[in-house]
Order: C-alpha cells, then sequence, then structure tokens
C-alpha cells in the first residue's frame, strides 16, 4: 500500500498543479495542452511556476504531516493554517478559507468556521481517509477537521464524500466509486444524487460539453465533486484524466485534485506519468509524508 499512499498524495498535487492555470476560466476542450502551464498574466494564481500547486495541495500537506508526526489536532491545525495565511504563504485560498484566517488571526478563537458550501476544504479530508481505517472514524475526524474553515454540513459532506473515495480505492475496493456514492447520500441526499445522476450520465456516454452544462463546474461541493465523479467514471487513462479535468473550467485545480487523488490511490506512484513527477514542485517532501502517513497507518495500535 506504500505506492498507493505515495500515489495518491503526488497525483492529487499533480492534478491541483495541472488546474491551477485553469482555474476560474471558461472550459477549454479545443485543444487540451498536456503538462503544467503558467495562468495567464493578471490572474490570481500568474505568480507560480508550471507544476506548482494552490492552496488545496498546500492545506492536505500541513494536515497530512501533523498526522504522520502524531501532532494533529484541530486547534494546532487552526494555528498553523493562520500562521500560513499570515505569511501570506497560502495560493488563492477558497473564500471560506480566506474568511476563516482572518477571523482566527483577528478573534484569537480556536474555530473561525463560517457557513459555505464551497469545496475549499476538500483536500484536507485526503489523509484522514487513507490514515483510518474504520470509516466511522474517517467521518467524524473529517467534519471535525473542516470545521476549523468550514461549518457547512454540505462543505462536509463533500469532504467526507472524498475521504471515503481514497478510502477504499486505497484498500483495493473497485467498487470505490459506489461506496464513496452511498456515503456522499448518507451525509447529503442532494449531493449524493447529484453523484448518482453524473455518474448515470457518464455511462450513457453523454458529450463532456453537454455534461457540463448539467453539472457544472462552480466552486461548491455540489458541482466540483460531481464532476470529479463524472471524469473518474468516464475516463480511465491517467494522463488524459487529469488533462481532460485541467480543462473543464471553473474550480480546475479542486477537480482535478480529486481525480489526481483518486487514480494515485488505485494505480500507485509507478502509474503516474513521469514527466508530471518530473516537474511537480516538492515531490520529494509529498513522497516523504506519504511514507510517514503510510508508517503511521501500519504501527499504528
Amino acid at each position: 500500500m506504500l505506492d498507493q499512499f505515495k500515489g495518491c498524495l503526488l497525483g492529487a498535487a499533480i492534478g491541483d498543479a495541472l488546474g491551477m492555470a485553469r482555474e476560474s476560466t471558461p472550459p477549454d476542450f479545443q485543444r487540451l495542452h498536456e503538462g503544467y502551464r503558467r495562468a495567464w498574466r493578471g490572474h490570481p494564481n500568474a505568480g507560480l511556476k508550471p507544476g506548482q500547486f494552490t492552496d488545496d495541495t498546500q492545506m492536505m500537506l500541513l494536515v497530512a504531516g501533523m498526522l504522520a508526526d502524531g501532532t494533529y489536532s484541530e486547534p494546532a491545525y487552526a494555528a498553523a493554517l493562520a500562521k500560513m495565511y499570515m505569511h501570506e504563504e497560502l495560493r488563492f485560498p477558497d473564500a471560506a478559507v480566506d474568511a476563516a484566517c482572518r477571523h482566527l488571526l483577528l478573534s484569537g478563537e480556536r474555530s473561525g468556521g463560517v457557513s459555505s458550501n464551497t469545496a475549499g476544504c476538500t483536500g484536507i479530508s485526503v489523509p484522514f481517509g487513507l490514515l483510518y481505517g474504520d470509516p466511522i472514524d474517517v467521518t467524524e475526524r473529517v467534519v471535525q477537521a473542516c470545521s476549523v474553515t468550514h461549518t457547512h454540513p454540505a462543505a462536509h459532506a463533500g469532504a467526507v464524500t472524498v475521504a471515503m473515495l481514497v478510502h477504499h480505492a486505497v484498500r483495493g475496493r473497485p467498487d470505490a466509486l459506489a461506496l464513496a456514492g452511498k456515503h456522499a447520500t448518507l451525509e447529503d441526499v442532494a449531493l449524493g444524487n447529484k453523484i448518482r445522476d453524473a455518474v448515470r450520465l457518464a455511462n450513457e456516454g453523454i458529450s463532456l460539453e453537454s455534461a457540463l452544462s448539467v453539472i457544472g463546474n462552480d466552486v461548491t461541493v455540489y458541482q466540483t465533486v460531481p464532476l470529479a465523479f463524472f471524469l473518474i467514471s468516464r475516463i480511465k487513462d491517467i494522463m488524459v484524466l487529469l488533462t481532460t479535468a485541467a480543462h473543464v473550467g471553473g474550480n480546475t485545480d479542486t477537480i482535478a485534485f480529486i481525480c489526481g487523488a483518486y487514480a494515485g490511490a488505485v494505480y500507485g506512484r509507478s502509474a503516474l506519468p513521469p514527466d508530471l513527477l518530473d516537474g511537480l514542485e516538492g515531490r520529494g517532501e509529498i513522497e516523504s509524508v506519504a511514507a510517514r502517513l503510510y508508517e503511521r497507518c501500519t504501527t499504528k495500535p
């Protein structure tokens, strides 16, 4: 499973880095550019180089490192996140994350979460899905962690869904998508229905352009997560999956992040495109965190 742990974190970061340049832009399927690109001038991510990722991966690695070292707690995570924000290290953070961090800095209170159904806390769910073997533990811990920035039940449901997707995928369940969809329905019926409909559309062979008009690609979990499930259901080739996810427009970084996390969890690090691995920011650090997280998973009581 070590290869799958590494693949999951690396795949998520790769997807994020691929989608970084096109975040908040319209869909573009006329010419699918493979590989990393720089954002256009004036874009919030314009200062990032090709292969660098956004706050989704930053927050994932922050939580993964604390979990791996046995130092994680919600107050510790909140303090570390607020510190990153204060030093202007967070890259184009979700509006809810931005507001929560400002609240933490101004008030000094433990919780700065805001009522938002955006997908800004889905990234931190991935290490919980990898580490904990009991789905109940995964669910409870993800909800508690997400509450640092997001208090809306829909945001929690989206994060739990992504956590359970990688949880089942990394443990070799061929029905990981279906199981995660069931978890989504338990957490939020509307989200579960949207995911079910997205998977159905993928299986029916609808065009991607038509699917986007139905599913959407905005920053809410109600569009980001179902669209990722649609792409995962439709496209089996990892390079094509990640490249397509990076071109769907809207919340491209998070959509491609979810697709990459799943692909890496299923197929492992060894199946990820070598050129994308070579060009990824912080690859060694990510692999180190994944190895430490795996060690903790296999040795914890």
